[in-house]
């Protein structure tokens, strides 16, 4: 009988299933050493001469120096649209919406390079900003090109018509989606616009720009003016007659106070601590997730994030259990790798404000995990995180935190996941996750948030309006309701 020969030890498959490196490559995008200001269809100094450096939050490093307008640029940005308002809003709405669909395409045909631009001033991964955030604002002005011909129709019998110049400020954590989102209504409309964006993610709105000039939209229509906080007072300021702004709900109120009783419109997209409760009859795997989607998506740097899992008690363990071990495959690192799940924080005071949260849920005495990971040296980094044992009067629980940090919470029937998800001050968004139809419409009847998610979360459509209730702000992007602020009516 022939005996068989020792079965050779080396193994047929590699046992080392490490992602490699996979960076998406800088050489597609041209950044220039110092911007100006985008004026009346122009580059133009500020006044004042002063500027600003802005930074890679993957490792701090200096990208280009930023112009800081000032009270004087802020109204020459103003007098610039309000020149251009009589030609822009006097086109026909066909010729307005030429230019919008122009202004999509070219987005799509340079999706490449805005999305590794974003990554690389915004800390996020890479697939996310090119398969989520270029997307999403190319669609979103598509969508309103759309609408652009056709608002006696989306308003019957109420005679639309431009409000003039809007003022818009965005934030610095969907820095190109926002600016779509604020621009594609107002334009379509046929106002003309002065955006500022956020001082710290200013490049892509600075490359949209020449992105403008591409497309041979006249000159004034689109005015963008950069600097921090000061710049954004200036602007609120202004003799604009609308100010749409996205951005902490502290500064949202100061905004308010500032225009009461000054007869200029406003909408206000401002934070939130959303819940998003998993009853025991979700699919559990489905469930963790959307948790994860919802909390550690963009590091969890999202108004509408769902920060609090409100969990049923009889399941609470198992999906506690599957999620710690699906964090520990969450891949954490450079921005620039497609492999990358969560990016770089986006600045050292927002990293500051993290860590300051999560040591006060420590002290308060919730339990932390956080999987191993190895963060990068130098840059801004967070590990995702998530607290059990969290009680409704902590901070972690209460305060928008603003980074990959997720609270846990039990309950035990529907009436009480209602009563401990609408225990905020805030009421942006929240999901549910059931196999029961019923349940669902039963929950989104009760929860006072302006999205309510059913077995998904972070879905965005433009034409889907998009807003809070509370101290989340007033006001709706997307859809017809998005394009209703940015008009004025007369009764036909």
């Amino acid at each position: 009988m022939t005996e068989l020969s020792p079965r050779d030890p080396t193994p047929l498959l590699p046992i080392d299933w490490a992602y490699a490196a996979a960076p998406e490559s800088r050489e597609i995008v041209t950044i220039a050493e110092r911007y100006g200001l985008f004026i009346g269809g122009e580059w133009v100094e500020p006044r004042a001469g002063a500027s600003f450096t802005t930074c890679s939050p993957r490792d701090e490093e200096p990208l280009a120096e930023i112009a800081q307008a000032g009270a004087a640029d802020v109204a020459a940005a103003v007098d610039a649209a309000r020149a251009a308002f009589p030609g822009w809003s006097g086109l026909a709405g066909s010729e307005r919406a030429k230019y919008l669909f122009r202004i999509a395409r070219l987005l799509q045909e340079r999706a490449r390079e805005f999305a590794v631009l974003e990554s690389l001033n915004g800390g996020k991964p890479i697939k996310e900003s090119r398969d989520v955030d270029l997307p999403l604002a190319a669609a979103h002005f598509f969508y309103h090109a759309g609408w652009a011909d056709k608002l006696e129709y989306a308003f019957p019998n109420r005679s639309p018509r431009p409000l003039g110049v809007v003022g818009q400020i965005i934030p610095w954590n969907f820095p190109l989606l926002m600016l779509a989102w604020k621009l594609a209504p107002a334009l379509a409309a046929g106002n003309t616009a002065v955006l500022k964006p956020a001082e710290t993610t200013p490049l892509t709105a600075l490359a949209f720009c020449e992105l403008l000039l591409q497309a041979e939209l006249p000159a004034g229509v689109v005015n963008i003016i950069t600097g921090d906080g000061a710049t954004g007072a200036a602007l609120v300021e202004a003799a604009v007659d609308k100010i749409a702004f996205t951005g902490s709900t502290e500064v949202g109120k100061e905004i308010q106070r500032r225009l009461a009783g000054s007869g200029t419109r406003l909408t206000l997209e401002l934070g939130g601590k959303a819940a998003n409760i998993v009853f025991d009859d979700a699919a559990l795997d489905q469930a963790v997730e959307g948790i994860v989607n919802g909390i550690y998506f963009n590091q969890g740097h999202v108004c509408c994030a769902g920060s609090r899992l409100l969990v049923q008690e009889s399941i609470a363990e198992a999906a506690v259990e599957k999620l710690k071990q699906r964090m520990a495959s969450l891949r954490v690192g450079d921005p620039l790798d497609k492999n990358t799940d969560v990016g770089a924080i986006n600045s050292r005071a927002q990293l500051t404000k993290i860590e300051q949260l999560v040591a006060a849920g420590s002290a308060e005495g919730a339990d932390i995990y956080q999987p191993p990971c190895r963060l990068p040296e130098k840059g801004y980094w967070f590990a995702p995180t998530v607290f059990t044992n969290v009680a409704q009067s902590h901070r972690i629980a209460r305060e928008e935190i603003f980074g990959p940090v997720l609270a846990v919470l039990t309950f035990r029937t529907p009436q009480e996941a209602v009563e401990k998800a609408n225990n905020t001050p805030y009421g942006l968004s929240a999901g549910v996750w059931t196999e029961k139809g019923s349940r669902i419409l039963w929950m989104a009847e009760r929860l006072r948030a302006g999205v309510v998610w059913a077995n998904t979360f972070n879905r965005f459509d433009p034409a889907s309006p998009f807003g809070g209730y509370k101290e989340s702000g007033f006001g709706r992007e997307g859809g017809r309701h998005g394009l209703e602020p940015y008009l004025a009516f007369e009764s036909a």
